[in-house]
């Protein structure tokens, strides 16, 4: 036999290790590996770990193989992968009923098991006695599955096993939102088994997304019918939750080294150099220890002080496990091969002469790798004093395969037999370079001949529907139906993708099926979806967004392909919307808004657009996989014809205006309106004066008496207490009835109800009886409602319609028949409520349109979608007007709970329940284009912003705030879109007003108003308008603080620096919540869940402004501990106690100085002074006894809130000395 080269006698070396550690315990059966020697369980994840350092060794063989013995031991090496790979596909495939059935219930006890026996491959331990959800177990089977086959190996051997694994893939899709046990089996770091969002595992299902789409399982001899599908929108968002996490894990776990995983070697599911950067720093700066990487921070597992006879730990102990957690050796391999796939050799070996200081070497001299070092138990003392000072020893496996398997594999490549990219054959390891920038193709289609035309008077030209052909257009619906087909499969009892939507980057690719070529209309488009899509000009808002999205989030081959329908139902008043017009010019030059893009016909773009093969709409199962499904056939053959047919809509009535009775005017006026909820005005909550914009509605001009008499039923929502004492009206009705929505009726009339209340309005001085909204107790007679009937038919003005309807729907329901006839079908009021809003969308009457669609139940669309995106991106949302009726939402909810959710916390106000519902779309919008907006928020409280968003209306345009929420409920979509975004900016914006009495909001920096707004809504009374003339700096940090208090944006690191207050004082009281210091046993300071704790305290506070305040005398306190100053902060600290003390040194100062808090608050007492001071309102109207001029001072400088609030801390607190030289820096 010929001498062996070095390099083959270094190998046959490896073979044997190898050989010894890991083949050795390979189960001749399943080829399953144990556990270990007296554990027969085989963990998914651990396997495919095992099994890595084969495979490379495998390939490293394959190079040299110039002997028949070199080329027999590749093949057996690779032969015990395939084993492998298919011995957990076996275990898996048994256990498909679970697949079908968690694609619907996402419930932990549906999930693939996470171990199976070696033995066998049945499952060893019970559904619910075991976090088996672990979403990156299988995520990391699919990716090592998808790297294998691409190296060249046979794993997949029958359609099958091919749609199995499609399913799998359907499986991990939506691991954005699912929270599982993850990398560590526990969960919750406290093992309570509670499931959480965890990074390692999004990262992991984003890698195998990724690897799987447009995978031949086969390899190079598949066919259509072997390959995987993956829609890209699916790993893209797992991309975008992964990315708002990093370098956080979970909310329970602040960071943790299983992230190496996702960052390096074998995810690579990274984009962004500077994240992986970033969360590799903070491992190694926090985790990283003389024998390996913690795996988090306050891990109890194997420790000396953990308690081994129960699986979980009470909260209060975790506190002692920090600075004695296990070291684990297995992440200096996980580093090692993170820097040999950046190629950085220094570190590597760094890291490799760490890792040979604690191996341990067997009788006959291998390395082996441990799984932890633990503290001696009798050493516990002295590392609690000096962490990372004590020899550990070694306590768990060893060797630990999964460790040993990586050690190899970094052996391998150090010593030259392996390139990185043969690990890595699918390339993944290139996502984080840098790649040049993506054009956009947009095509627009008319609908027809007539369209076309009139585009092409503006020098557009396009072409129609039929001159596209052969490609056809179709909207994403027909996708999302064609995409229920992929995966099915009778055999095994599967059904295929479940999941309705399908996103931007779906559509934005061509489609062939047979010889036919589909084009596909985005989603957004669709406009049998929602009123929001009658807004021309938010749609085309929505697009400008999609299209810059596409300019990030693209990376298939070719370019994306964005294909847009004009259609009749587009045109205002028979023209093209300007705003359409100049968006298409802007697309014509080539650039919009920084992103470049390609006008065109649909046949210019065939060859360098994205085109997928839907091969998978066969019917494989019947033996005939070329001709179509015929459940297809059919959809395709009955869609095609009515795709883009219209509907019509009902018509009322025909006629012209007829002259009308005063009395029958005056009948139903307001009815809408009483059902609003939003409140604004703090200081004067009546109804005001005549205001011009308003004279529709009589109800407003002559205010209804019982809104007079009993004002405190109407309860303030920025005041603590109501301005007047309960006393001062007839009917106490407490906080129940906030509601305005009580119909007085006086029982000594006879005539009919309406003429009463038309009577009553005028007379005013009546003995009253409230009758609630039941239609049980209604008195009313049959001739009231055909006379209200014959008004309807009489009017042509909407707004008085939806009136009468309201009325009709408060006292006879929403299927009363109303006695009309369409067709021959009976008409109910929900019919004619129908036809009404179809109306108020075409004649864009938005608060009309937002009411009836309220009233109608609908619901918009991706509203579950919606709070989705926001609450896996750690943004929790609550609905409701504080401090009442909010309701929190933290997990994921279908859109039925959710939309009774929003309506029962908004009562019978269907306006802003409609409102809230569309405000969490644009929030879920913005927080996926811009996430910069949400930074330091946690909640995002729905309700307070529409407070905020009334209050800047009110504010700008001088008006009060029943005008105010009047105009906000009229905002169309996209100017309610563009209101939001000038608050969560917080960019100054004024009102201008456009045509048909809409209002428009503009930025401060254009042109295209005057520094003071337009419109002028009266001239507020008092001291209003001595604060509202004043020059336009005024109001502008009480203007702030209100802002970022609604939006519950807090200072950088604000919730890590009040831990450590805590940490010295007993406790923070905070409007009557505490904050107990047991806190900081529980929880570590970076900790979700402990942020969450500090705000549910700081959401106490109802007033915007003033918990801003109590923000900022809390960032005080964490100046004192951060200087050291004091060793204690001792007992309970009352928070507001120190905001009192500060505005009470504030008003002082301001006597001093006559400033213009003499006005007001600083005003010399008298006995008018106090009364006012008792009923809880000030003279300036500030919040919570705080002078308005406090919350309006920059916090620097000497008259700055921080210098007072750093006095009242002096002050108040015992603990700080109180004479003797004190170095005080306030930055």
């Amino acid at each position: 036999m010929r001498s062996r080269s070095n390099s083959g006698v270094r190998l046959d070396y490896y073979q044997r290790i190898v050989h010894r550690l890991i083949l050795a315990h390979q189960e001749p059966v399943t080829g399953l590996f144990p556990a270990s020697n007296v554990n027969s369980h085989a963990w998914i994840r651990d396997n495919v770990y095992c099994i890595l350092a084969v495979w490379g060794l495998s390939m490293a063989y394959k190079k040299i193989a110039d002997q028949d013995e070199d080329r027999a031991k590749c093949y057996e090496l690779e032969q015990s992968c395939v084993k492998l790979m298919r011995g957990l596909l076996m275990a898996m495939m048994n256990q498909k009923d679970k697949v079908e059935k968690f694609k619907m219930t996402q419930s932990p006890y549906d999930s693939l098991h996470a171990k199976y026996s070696s033995k066998n491959g049945l499952p060893v331990v019970g559904d619910n006695e075991w976090g088996h959800l672990q979403i990156d177990a299988v995520s990391l089977y699919l990716l090592i599955l998808a790297q294998m086959t691409a190296s060249g190996l046979q794993i997949v051997f029958s359609l099958d096993e091919v749609s199995f694994i499609q399913n799998l893939v359907f499986y991990i899709e939506s691991a954005y939102s699912i929270p599982d046990y993850g990398i560590w089996e526990r969960g919750d770091k406290t093992n309570h088994g509670e499931p959480e969002l965890n990074a390692s595992s999004i990262g992991m299902a984003k890698a195998a997304l990724e690897a799987m789409n447009e995978l031949d399982l086969f390899g190079a001899r598949g066919g259509p019918a072997s390959v995987i599908h993956v829609l890209a929108d699916e790993a893209h968002k797992c991309q975008a939750v992964l990315q708002s996490m990093l370098p956080r894990e979970s909310n329970s776990k602040e960071l943790d080294s299983g992230l190496l995983c996702v960052i390096g070697f074998p995810a690579f599911a990274v984009d962004d150099a500077q994240l992986i950067h970033n969360t590799k720093d903070a491992i190694l700066s926090r985790l990283q220890g003389k024998y390996g990487c913690k795996r988090f921070l306050r891990d109890g597992y194997r420790t000396p002080k953990e308690d081994p006879s129960r699986l979980y730990y009470e909260r209060w102990e975790l506190r002692m496990f920090e600075n004695i957690e296990c070291e684990w050796p297995l992440f200096y391999c996980y580093l090692i091969l993170f820097h040999a796939f950046q190629s950085d050799k220094r570190a590597v070996e760094e890291y490799a002469s760490r890792l040979e200081k604690i191996m341990v070497r067997s009788e006959d001299g291998i390395l082996l790798v441990p799984e932890s070092y633990a503290v001696p138990q009798d050493l516990v003392g002295f590392e609690y004093q000096k962490p990372g000072s004590q020899v550990r020893e070694v306590v768990g496996r060893c060797p630990f395969l999964w460790g040993q398997s990586l050690f190899i594999l970094g052996r391998l490549l150090q010593e030259g037999f392996l390139a990185v990219g043969e690990l890595d054959p699918l390339n993944r390891r290139l996502g984080a370079q840098k790649k040049p920038d993506v054009v956009v193709q947009v095509v627009i289609i008319a609908e027809d001949n007539e369209i076309r035309d009139k585009l092409a008077e503006h020098d557009l030209h396009v072409q129609t529907i039929a001159e596209v052909a052969p490609i056809e257009v179709q909207p994403a619906r027909v996708l999302s139906h064609l995409y229920t087909y992929l995966g099915r499969n009778r055999k095994l009892g599967l059904s295929g993708r479940k999941s309705r939507d399908v996103g931007i980057l779906s559509t934005s690719k061509l489609y062939s099926l047979k010889d036919r070529i589909f084009a596909f209309t985005p989603q957004f488009a669709d406009l049998s979806r929602f009123y929001i899509a009658s807004d021309n000009e938010l749609m085309i808002d929505i697009l400008k967004g999609e299209i810059n999205f596409l300019k990030s989030a693209w990376d298939l081959l070719g370019r994306p392909l964005v294909t847009l329908v004009l259609k009749r139902i587009h045109l205002d008043q028979d023209k093209i919307p300007l705003a359409m017009i100049q968006t298409m010019r802007k697309l014509k030059s080539g650039y919009i808004n920084g992103t470049r893009v390609m006008l065109g016909s649909l046949k210019d773009f065939l060859n360098t657009s994205a085109i997928t093969d839907l091969s998978f709409l066969g019917s494989t199962e019947d033996g005939y996989p070329d001709r179509l499904h015929p459940d297809v056939q059919t959809y395709l053959d009955e869609h095609l014809l009515r795709s883009f047919s219209n509907r019509s809509t009902m018509n009322l009535r025909g006629g012209q205006l007829r002259p009308r009775t005063l009395r029958r005017r005056m009948s139903c006026k307001g009815a809408i309106k009483k059902t609003r909820s939003i409140n604004v005005d703090s200081d004067n909550l009546g109804m005001e004066g005549p205001s011009p914009l308003t004279e529709r509605r009589l109800s407003s001009i002559v205010p209804p008496p019982w809104l007079q008499a009993n004002k405190q039923s109407h309860v303030s929502v920025f005041a603590t207490t109501p301005e007047e004492g309960p006393t001062s009206s007839p009917l106490s009705l407490g906080n129940e009835l906030i509601r305005e929505n009580i119909y007085p009726v006086d029982p000594h009339h006879s005539r009919s109800a309406i003429d009463r209340r038309s009577e009553f309005v005028r007379q005013q001085e009546m003995p009253k009886i409230l009758i609630q909204r039941h239609r049980a107790e209604t008195n009313f007679a049959d001739t009231e409602v055909e006379e209200l009937i014959a008004m309807l038919r009489e009017t042509e003005n909407l707004e008085e319609q939806g009136d009468i309807l309201q009325y009709l729907v408060d006292t006879q329901g929403l299927d009363f028949n109303t006695g009309m006839l369409e067709e021959g079908r009976v008409v109910t009021v929900r019919d004619l409520l129908k036809g009404l809003y179809e109306k108020a969308c075409q004649q864009k009457l938005w608060g009309l349109v937002r009411h009836t669609a309220g009233m109608l139940g609908k619901r918009v669309e991706d509203l579950a979608k919606a709070v989705t995106d926001l609450l896996v991106r750690q943004k929790q949302v609550t609905v409701g007007m504080p401090p009442n009726n909010e309701h929190t939402i933290t997990a994921p909810l279908p859109e039925v709970e959710l939309r009774q959710l929003i309506h029962d916390a908004y009562g019978d106000d269907e306006s802003t329940a409609m409102l809230t519902q569309e405000l969490m779309v644009y929030l879920a919008m913005f927080i996926r284009t811009e996430p910069q907006l949400f930074h330091e928020m946690l909640r995002l409280r729905v309700g307070l912003i529409i407070q905020v968003m009334a209050k800047e209306l009110s504010r700008t345009l001088n008006c009060d705030g029943e005008a105010a929420s009047e105009h906000l409920l009229n905002l169309s979509p996209f100017e309610m879109k563009n209101l939001l975004y000038h608050i969560l900016s917080g960019k100054e914006f004024a009102v201008s007003s456009v045509a048909r009495g809409n209002l428009s909001i503009v930025s401060c920096k254009s042109s295209r108003v005057s520094k003071k707004s337009q419109i002028g809504l009266g001239d507020p009374e008092g001291e209003d308008a001595l604060i509202a003339t004043i020059d336009d700096r005024q109001g502008q940090w009480l203007r702030r603080r209100r802002l970022d208090g609604a939006l519950n944006r807090v200072p950088r690191d604000f919730y890590s620096r009040v831990w450590t207050v805590l940490e010295k004082c007993q406790g923070l009281a905070i409007e009557g919540r505490v904050l107990q210091q047991s806190l900081t046993q529980e929880m570590t300071p970076g900790e979700l869940k402990f942020a969450l704790e500090v705000e549910t305290a700081l959401n106490q506070i109802p007033q915007p402004e003033y918990r801003q305040l109590v923000v900022e005398a809390l960032m005080v306190l964490t100046l004192v501990t951060e200087h050291n100053m004091v060793p204690t902060l001792g007992g309970i600290i009352y928070v507001e106690h120190l905001v009192h003390k500060a505005n009470q040194l504030f008003l002082e100062d301001q006597r001093k100085v006559q400033g213009d808090a003499t006005l007001c608050c600083a005003k010399i007492k008298d006995g008018k002074e106090q009364q006012q001071a008792a009923s809880g309102m000030l003279l300036c109207g500030g919040a919570a006894y705080i002078c308005q001029h406090l919350y309006d001072s920059a916090p620097s400088g000497s008259y700055g809130t921080m210098t007072y609030m750093s006095r009242a801390v002096a002050l108040v607190l015992d603990c700080v000395p109180k004479h003797g030289e004190m170095e005080c820096a306030i930055s």
